[in-house]
């Protein structure tokens, strides 16, 4: 008995100083296992050898190359050849059926780096994790520690997304946007691409879409009806660009999901061809509002010409975008239009629709249609099982948490992105003036989130795909105010979506956001303070 008492004494003393040497550790997100070594550390030296076992992870190798000279100065080289490879980074493929995105990092003085993945996207994200085990400044003789790190993710899917709708940003900043969302293990982009104020995507099929609807007269300052300003603005993206930002993406093992929404959601549309509207006499122009809902008819009415538009849009989208999900939208679709309209009314009868959600339904269900036939997957807004939806569309959750939870237990796939944690255009603390003006979501309620909702079953618990962060940019007018509105913020969204929840800890995560915080200003990225300013948190530099 004393034997088992001196043993467990001995465990708990040799767990605690594990913890304690991994404490030096600030890796977002926060990995399965970490075990640290007693041994020497492994200097990083110019021109240390990166070997990839295969040509498929070469872009891996470049990308950890580019990093280590851009922002440290470190100039390495990479290689496929392992003759004569001594110390240095070897990156290589597993291929052993594990969970997709896992991998292992080792450390060793003699060695230098092993990155094992299970396939080549978990060589990129233990090549990330690599990166954070770097100095957080240039000019520091990297030294990295003997470890040994377990990882993969808990969601299959973690996003974030970008509305370059009510304001446009120029190819640049989408890629560097992108990279972003590398760093933080995140593997789907949501590119929000057309809404009431523009059309941002250019059309071969219709090209009058961009020529027309991609311009806005002017816009309203603060919340509606708020202050107007005329302010000729407009922007959009050719194919080209879009296919461009595609490659760069799924070079970082990120998938692009664009998203045209309809049938609510469409001055731009209706902008450009006023006879898909119910009012067709009625003159259109793109919204020069935000938070238009039930303000102003933006709907599509139920006309075939209406409903060829949308085989021809969505049939060409699926040709543009090569990844496997197409975003319908179908959020705020205000019913009044619809009720107000006789040929709309006289439409549902003649189809046995009983009210406005099943029109809705009849809509989504039209363009699912399309999209399937393209061997695609439809992904909508929670309000698109209003009037029922086939299962194999994805749902994304918006709303209270309790619509998630609904399209568990109909059935569906489900992403959680619950505005109250999730929608980073929301200031984060009262008193910032830099974001608004809703709010506040603080950086602790990020963290916080809980994806799974309680009151499904553990058999349901399956369907929750993942979780994804929102940046709408009604507010945010500027490429350096949005990355103000999502930093640190994403780095906590990460961590929701990467990190098993019994590792998620408060009070590390403070922590590590100390070095975060450092880690952006060696990437030249503009974030908010405000944690720090709220929580009465002494920065430690």
């Amino acid at each position: 008995m004393k034997f088992r008492y001196v043993m467990a004494a001995i465990i708990a003393l040799s767990t605690l100083a594990a913890q304690a040497r991994s404490a030096r550790f600030t890796i977002i997100p926060e990995p399965v296992q970490i075990e640290v070594a007693e041994a020497d550390s492994f200097r990083i030296d110019r021109g240390m050898p990166v070997v990839v076992s295969s040509p498929e992870l070469m872009p891996t190798a470049k990308y950890l190359a580019d990093y280590m000279d851009k922002c440290l100065g470190i100039p390495v080289n990479v290689s496929s050849c392992e003759d004569g490879f001594g110390a240095g980074v070897r990156m290589a493929i597993l291929g052993n059926g594990g969970i997709p995105g896992g991998y292992s990092l080792t450390v060793t003085p003699e060695k230098g780096v092993l990155i094992e993945g299970n396939d080549a996207a978990g060589v990129f994200y233990g090549m990330q994790t690599l990166i954070q085990l770097l100095p957080l400044r240039a000019g520091v003789i990297p030294l990295l520690p003997a470890v040994h790190i377990v990882d993969y993710p808990r969601f299959a899917y973690r996003g974030m997304h970008l509305d370059v709708v009510r304001h446009f940003f120029p190819v640049e900043f989408v890629k560097r946007y992108i990279d972003m969302l590398a760093r933080h293990k995140l593997n789907y982009f949501h590119w929000h691409l057309t809404d009431d104020q523009a059309w941002r995507i250019e059309m071969k099929s219709h090209p009058e879409l961009t020529a027309q609807g991609s311009e806005r007269e002017g816009e309203i300052e603060g919340l509606y009806p708020g202050k107007y300003r005329a302010l000729p603005y407009g922007g959009y993206y050719t194919q080209e660009q879009v296919r461009d930002v595609v490659e760069y993406a799924a070079e970082r093992h990120i998938t692009v999901i664009p998203e045209i929404d309809i049938p609510g959601h469409c001055m731009a549309v209706l902008a450009v061809h006023p006879e898909f509207s119910t009012t067709p006499d009625e003159p259109k122009s793109c919204a020069r509002t935000w938070g238009i809902f039930n303000k102003f008819n933006n709907v599509l009415a139920p006309r075939p010409e209406v409903f060829a538009f949308l085989k021809d849009v969505f049939s060409e989208l699926c040709d543009i975008f090569p990844g496997q999900y197409i975003h319908v939208g179908g959020d705020e679709c205000a019913k009044r239009w619809w009720q107000e309209s006789e040929y709309t009314q006289k439409f549902m009868r003649d189809n046995g629709l009983k009210d406005e959600k099943a029109l809705q339904s009849h809509f989504i269900h039209y363009v699912q249609s399309v999209v399937n036939s393209k061997g695609k997957t439809l992904v909508g807004w929670d309000e698109v099982l209003e009037g029922g939806i086939s299962e194999d569309c994805i749902i994304m959750n918006w709303r209270k948490p309790a619509y998630g939870a609904k399209a568990v237990k109909t059935g569906h796939r489900t992403i959680s992105t619950s505005s109250g944690w999730s929608y980073f255009n929301m200031k984060e603390s009262r008193n910032q003036t830099e974001i608004g003006p809703r709010g506040p979501l603080p950086l602790e309620k990020v963290y916080s989130y809980q994806a799974i909702p309680d009151s499904i079953t553990d058999s349901q618990k399956d369907l929750i795909w993942g979780v994804q962060g929102c940046l709408w940019t009604e507010y945010v007018p500027t490429t350096w105010k949005a990355e103000f509105s999502v930093f640190p913020r994403m780095s906590a969204l990460a961590e929701n979506a990467w990190s098993a929840e019994e590792s998620k800890d408060w009070d590390n995560f403070v922590r590590k956001v100390e070095a975060q915080i450092e880690r952006y200003e060696l990437w030249g990225v503009r974030y908010s303070d405000a944690f720090f300013r709220t929580q009465d948190i002494e920065r430690k530099r």
